[in-house]
């Protein structure tokens, strides 16, 4: 590697490809809050369900914005830092809190 090299960056695919996993991630959360919203009208809102359903929304907004955050960062010229631990938390208990929500639609 040259001397003049050494700063600049050569990312090769792995942003672009982690990039499309967010894209993927989130398009499977979108599809996990609109059955949700299917499931909860279904036969009939009642009170808890509409709960539910409003708390699956909110966490996919919630997720929607962190993948946003994260692809725009991998999307930047400079290299990217890693994901805050915050974030990173973020995004598995809006996971984890919308299969809770969605599993509790269902039964």
């Amino acid at each position: 590697m040259s001397e003049g090299a050494a700063g600049e960056r050569d990312p090769g695919l792995q942003p672009e490809r982690t990039r499309l996993a967010w894209r993927r991630t989130t398009l499977s959360g979108t599809v996990a809050a609109v059955l949700a919203v299917k499931t909860a009208l279904h036969g009939g809102p009642s009170p808890a369900a509409l709960v539910a359903c409003a708390l699956c929304c909110a966490l996919w907004l919630c997720f929607l914005h962190l993948a946003h955050l994260r692809i725009r960062t991998l999307a930047g010229p400079d290299t990217p830092t890693g994901l805050a631990p915050i974030h990173a938390t973020a995004a598995v208990l809006c996971t984890v809190a919308m299969a809770v929500c969605g599993a509790a639609l269902v039964f």
